[in-house]
């Protein structure tokens, strides 16, 4: 008797820590995710184990043995970069989200600039300024802001002048701090600062639709984690999603 209660009060904290989940998801899902985490913990279940950043850092993380439940991308690329490794687990992957790509900045010198083939890069970062983005290399919102500036015909003058940053929330701490006059990120970054304010909008036809696809990871695979992924599909989530100013699908 003693022997089984001894074995019970053993397993017992193993089952709590298989309960929670830890989930790896792009840097500019921080202020949604934790939102969303509150609500999970709410109905019920652990609060989730949350781990920010650009979404190519978190999928070489996952292909490299990194412990996650859950993986969600600014795009689609690093989804399929996991799903051609197969460390995905099989129909779980669902692209749940938008955004836009905006110019930003300083919110001190706000203004309203035309985001379109006409931009003059010159004047408006100065002699010395630079354009803050991610990496066009392999950050999401860099990758966008490329494709954008070259659809503008404007890449070729933008190139020189970038500040490519690991993430798009290091991008918006160099227009908040005014270390760049300038930047490009997501509606939904700008809109968590109040450093920074929105010159324009890209037009949508000039970049690949933004778009955040979310998958339950092979190694992570658990009844909790389809649980989690039919929640953020849920009512209660999209609500969150949408406060926070993305478009939900």
């Amino acid at each position: 008797m003693r022997t089984l209660l001894l074995l019970s009060m053993l397993l017992a904290p193993l089952q709590v820590q298989a309960a929670e989940l830890t989930m790896f998801a792009a840097a500019s899902l921080t202020e949604a995710m934790k939102d969303i985490s509150a609500l999970w913990a709410k109905a019920g279940h652990e609060p989730l184990r949350l781990s920010f950043g650009a979404s190519s850092t978190l999928a070489r993380q996952v292909e490299q043995g990194a412990p996650a439940n859950l993986f969600a991308s600014a795009d689609e690329k690093w989804v399929d970069y996991l799903a051609e490794r197969k460390l995905l687990a099989d129909d779980t992957r669902k692209s749940l989200l938008g955004n836009d790509l905006v110019l930003i900045v300083p919110a001190d010198r706000a203004r309203k600039i035309a985001v379109d083939a006409t931009l003059d890069i010159a004047a408006l970062l100065g002699p010395t300024g630079r354009l803050a983005t991610g990496d066009p290399k392999h950050v999401p919102v860099g990758l966008y802001a490329e494709q954008a500036l070259r659809n503008l015909g404007l890449w070729d003058k933008v190139q020189p002048h970038l500040a490519s940053t690991e993430d798009v929330r290091a991008a918006l701490l160099l227009v908040e701090r005014g270390e760049a006059p300038a930047g490009i990120v997501y509606a939904t970054d700008a809109a968590v600062s109040k450093g920074v304010s929105i010159a324009g909008a890209f037009p949508e036809a000039s970049h690949d639709p933004i778009s955040y696809p979310f998958a339950v990871t092979k190694v992570g695979d658990n009844a909790e984690a389809r649980a989690f992924m039919a929640f953020l599909a849920g009512q209660d989530a999209r609500a969150v999603f949408v406060r926070r100013g993305f478009r939900v699908r």
